[in-house]
């Protein structure tokens, strides 16, 4: 048998580019494709064309690579904005890869997740910031530009959707004229409290991920040198020192390379449970439950939660223990002196058992982060636990300055010896709070 095919086996990616290049021609974008193996000289070219031509024109860079983000930085630092594009492994750049890089959203179109409006994958942290401001009184909002440039690690649960959200949230604070946000170093806080509602609408209804304000909060009204700490039930801050440096510390974080999605239900289905919970006891939340009350409580659970006695049991023991942990913690950290000593192996301690509560109780950890923790406190960290959401992500290990080193390399070691493949690591510093980067 014969079998005669004519359809060119790029049909639908020329199909696509036709698209893109009517939407470039529509916006008066002149694009320049730019192919060559490795190592010819092409960003070198780019780099050169840039310096020849920034005068005159607006100019932006669409990026790919294979796994990294080398030349899409060189390209940033010359005050260029440039789109990253990773090709997993593949050495081209289809069409539909450009599109979902330069995309026109029109917030009067868009919509919450499920609706025909969605916005697709990571632009709804974008997209969604802008709708939400609009719908919560702020708009309407001129038109704008956005490139982004990361490097937060995707997935590493170090708020990275959060940190779209809160960098564009003050972006779009000084495009528009809103007066909110106030400079990075001297933020006005019920200004960003604000932003951080908006910032967390289009995380819930736009990326559909059913998240607090934590994250939020930390980006936009952290003070550099402190910790944050934050009541949610009516978005008060406290400013605790946390200056590591000066403490001869370091906070390492871990980041396990396990991936993870606050949007993928099992977040969700945490907060599920612990409101479930909250409604049998009669409380608005459980954080109105005191600790001298929790086996109070936590009888109360065992005899009227049913089949999910045991869940409804141990989310809210989690919870409960863990705010208390944190008042001692910030009582600590707040009386004046140094972290040294026994105040020191108390913190390190409370750590430990915030850990042992996330993976027990809370059910959230996974094999990389628990190993990532033990390894990290085997070698010296005076405390460790996950961060994050949970189901993989980072840990933190809270270590002495002149051992990071000598704690990473036992993860890695301990990731290797179970097959875990290879973790990542950051040096984590308490900063100002998201602003306009100078130059």
């Amino acid at each position: 048998m014969k079998i005669d095919l004519k359809q060119p086996i790029l049909d639908k990616n020329d199909r696509l580019a036709d698209v893109n290049r009517a939407l470039f021609a529509e916006h008066h974008v002149f694009v320049v494709d730019l192919l060559a193996s490795p190592g010819s000289g092409k960003t070198s070219t780019i780099l050169a064309t840039i310096e020849a031509l920034r005068d005159e024109f607006n100019i932006a860079v669409i990026e790919g690579d294979i796994a990294s983000n080398v030349d899409a930085a060189k390209i940033s630092a010359q005050g260029i904005p440039a789109v990253q594009i990773n090709t997993g492994g593949a050495c081209h750049l289809e069409s539909d890869m450009i599109r979902r890089a330069v995309d026109v959203l029109d917030l009067d179109a868009i919509g919450p997740k499920g609706t025909p409006g969605e916005v697709p994958q990571w632009a709804a942290y974008i997209a969604g910031v802008a709708w939400a401001l609009e719908r919560d009184g702020l708009g309407p909002l001129p038109g704008f530009d956005a490139a982004l440039v990361s490097c937060v690690p995707l997935g590493a649960g170090l708020s990275s959707s959060a940190a779209l959200e809160c960098a564009t949230s003050v972006a779009l604070d000084e495009v528009a004229g809103l007066a909110l946000a106030g400079p990075a170093d001297a933020p006005a806080d019920a200004g960003r409290a604000r932003l951080v509602t908006s910032c967390v609408r289009a995380e819930n209804e736009m990326a559909g991920a059913p998240t607090g304000g934590m994250d939020q909060s930390a980006s936009l009204r952290c003070h550099a040198g402190h910790a944050l700490e934050l009541d949610c039930r009516d978005g008060e801050v406290t400013h605790v020192p946390f200056d590591l440096a000066a403490e001869g510390l370091a906070l390492l974080v871990i980041d396990t390379r396990a991936k993870h999605s606050l949007a993928d239900g099992q977040y969700g289905a945490r907060r599920s449970a612990c409101e479930r919970a909250a409604k049998i006891l009669g409380v608005e939340l459980l954080a109105d439950i005191e600790a001298d009350g929790l086996e109070e409580a936590l009888a109360a659970l065992r005899e009227r939660g049913g089949e999910e006695a045991e869940v409804l049991v141990a989310r809210p023991r989690h919870v409960v223990t863990e705010i208390a942990r944190t008042v001692e913690l910030v009582s600590l950290l707040s009386d004046g002196a140094p972290l040294a000593g026994q105040k020191l192996a108390r913190v390190g301690e409370l750590m430990d058992a915030s850990h042992e509560s996330l993976r027990v109780d809370y059910e959230v950890t996974c094999p990389e982060l628990d190993v990532a923790c033990q390894a990290a406190r085997d070698a010296g960290a005076h405390g460790a636990r996950m961060t994050g959401g949970g189901f993989g992500g980072s840990a933190i290990a809270l270590v002495d300055a002149g051992t990071v080193q000598d704690v990473a390399r036992a993860v890695v070691t301990a990731y290797a010896r179970r097959d875990l493949g290879v973790p990542a690591f950051l040096d984590a510093v308490p900063s100002a709070p998201a602003g306009r980067a100078e130059a």
